[in-house]
């Protein structure tokens, strides 16, 4: 049962390719998790935002309120539900260059602050800009989950997007640590310098070493949680069909690189073999495919959802996805 393998994990990550219904796995996962007594934070970090629609309620970048008090399945123990937040990536931007903003006015002198201004509005629009930024809400997003939920699920973005999110942390760790080595060079060369004056660590240095270590060590526990098969499970989602299949392969190849454990593989959207013969025919067509994707990734467990009827839309209707991830994987 799907569940049941991500019932020890205290973050799960859904992805796999544009399309595939990741949002819908991801909704129905928090929902049924809820249904058993768990407070659930589910994350869209997903440009294209579809947790409002999916729930039919308003969803914003801080957390709400998603399940109502019908929506959860009655003696069910303690009472669980489900928060939902879109990470607004323009918004998210603007807050991250506005903190580095000050953050430099803070610790730089003031002949610097016109050029500093102007890198920043470069920076704005540079590639990383968007994808630190995120990473920086996704690390808050676990924190918070660490504090006051029992699960953090993320509905992410398309295959390619996520894995860069997952591959920076160890980058932006690096990286920061780079820093830090370079200040420590110059503060040995400024302590020599001033030796002879008895000069020490300014408070505007302090303060920046704090700031990076800061950083550093968030990315780091980041890094360690999202590595950690213990607490982190990944569930990637797909249709039976050649490009998304292709693409699993792909993202398991890559997420199984950068040291994270994928949990469970979800083919979504099964066509009925029993509902005619197009139907028919196209599940066999489906299940030639699979068997190829087993060959390829045969480790994971493999859970089928049957397409569902009706639209996909609301508390009620992820109540009937969330039932369908409860078989035995295959």
């Amino acid at each position: 049962m799907l569940l049941d393998l991500l019932t020890p994990h205290r973050v799960v990550f859904v992805g796999g390719k544009g399309g595939v219904g990741k949002t819908s796995v991801a909704a129905a996962l928090a929902l049924g998790r809820a249904r058993a007594g768990a407070r659930v934070l589910l994350v869209s970090t997903d440009p294209a935002h579809n947790l409002g629609h999916l729930w039919d309620r308003p969803v914003g970048d801080r957390p709400v309120r998603l399940t109502g008090p019908g929506d959860l399945t009655p003696g069910a123990g303690r009472a669980g539900h489900v928060d939902g937040l879109e990470i607004d990536p323009e918004r998210t931007v603007e807050q991250h260059l506005s903190a580095v903003a000050a953050t430099m006015r803070r610790l730089l002198p003031e002949r610097m602050h016109a050029p500093a201004a102007r890198h920043l509005e470069l920076a704005r629009q540079a590639p990383g800009t968007h994808e630190s930024a995120v990473l920086e809400r996704i690390a808050e997003a676990v924190e918070l989950g660490a504090e006051a939920y029992d699960l953090v699920v993320f509905d992410t973005a398309p295959s390619g997007h996520t894995l860069r999110l997952l591959a920076l942390p160890e980058q932006l760790a690096s990286w920061t640590e780079a820093l830090l080595v370079n200040r420590d060079r110059s503060e040995r060369f400024g302590d020599a310098v001033r030796g002879l004056g008895g000069g020490r660590e300014t408070d505007r240095d302090a303060e920046l070493r704090r700031v990076l270590l800061r950083r550093r060590d968030r990315f780091a526990r980041l890094r360690e949680v999202v590595t950690d098969p213990a607490r982190t499970g990944f569930v990637i989602v797909l249709t039976a069909e050649p490009l998304p299949i292709a693409e699993t392969t792909e993202m398991y190849e890559k997420l199984t690189g950068l040291g994270v454990e994928v949990t469970a593989l979800v083919a979504n959207r099964r066509s009925p073999a029993d509902a005619g013969d197009l139907l028919a025919r196209r599940r066999d067509r489906e299940d030639e495919h699979l068997v190829r994707l087993r060959r390829r990734i045969p480790d994971p467990p493999l859970l089928d959802v049957p397409l569902l009827p009706g639209d996909l839309v609301g508390a009620e209707a992820l109540a009937v996805l969330a039932d369908r991830l409860g078989p035995s994987p295959a």
